[in-house]
């Protein structure tokens, strides 16, 4: 399928747009809604390999106004547990077949638009102590694991950050660093298991403006622009998309 089309890149830019803005300024958990939008008009291998160089561009792009805010404990036992779950990760997607994978995004999609409306509705509460290093390590193998089948380890890092009630600078760019080593350390898997070709290399080069354009927002608005609502936009859009992708893959 040739992937460099109008019909792709209607889709695609307004997706790496958001990506952008969502991983510069706003803690990157709902950035993954641009591989599942993606997944939409593209085979999900496809999806993922043209995305995950652009989160790395992003991450780069965020990690020098970030550099050095961060929470280094938080952020060394989420990779340390990343090691493994990245493992984890890359054995189920050499087994699953594209359904499969639609089926995962769509069902992460959803639960991750469930738990933040079950907060919102005080259904759901997090733990007024700070985690321990095990729950760390417990959420790195987590965000290995989803961010490897579909970029998803945001919502994970989310769970236990929030719980260790950072300064909102201090959480974004603990986040930065966390998912510039996550891709990093992925990215030797997913050129050796074939999910980075030619192909998404050439649409990336393509892309690359847009990621950059998408960061640069993100940053200048994460002080002025009301977190509810870009997640209220957020979750629509990851309502539908994983409705969508769940029907495509059991339709």
């Amino acid at each position: 399928m040739e992937l460099i089309n109008w019909a792709t890149l209607m889709v695609a830019i307004p997706a790496v747009i958001f990506a952008g803005v969502s991983k510069g300024g706003f803690g990157s958990g709902a950035a993954f809604a641009a591989a599942s939008i993606l997944a939409l008009v593209l085979e999900p291998g496809q999806a993922l390999g043209i995305m995950l160089p652009l989160l790395m561009l992003i991450d780069a792009a965020s990690l020098r106004a970030y550099w050095k805010k961060w929470s280094w404990p938080d952020a060394k036992v989420l990779i340390l547990g990343m090691v493994p779950g990245t493992v984890l990760g890359a054995l189920f997607y050499a087994r699953a077949d594209p359904d499969s994978i639609r089926l995962l995004i769509g069902v992460i999609s959803l639960a991750f638009v469930g738990w933040q409306m079950a907060q919102k509705a005080g259904l759901m509460r997090l733990s007024e102590r700070r985690l321990g290093p095990r729950a760390g390590l417990l959420a790195g193998v987590g965000i290995g694991i989803t961010s490897f089948i579909s970029h998803a380890g945001g919502p994970v890092a989310a769970v236990y950050l929030l719980g260790q009630k950072l300064p909102k600078t201090t959480y974004q760019a603990t986040t930065v660093l966390v998912f510039w080593a996550v891709n990093l350390f992925k990215f030797s898997f997913y050129a050796v298991m074939g999910i980075l070709t030619f192909d998404t290399l050439g649409i990336d080069l393509v892309l690359a403006p847009f990621a950059i354009l998408g960061t640069w927002i993100g940053i200048r608005i994460h002080k002025i622009v009301p977190e509810m609502l870009f997640f209220g936009l957020t979750y629509v859009l990851l309502s539908i998309t994983g409705v969508k992708l769940i029907w495509d893959a059991i339709g």
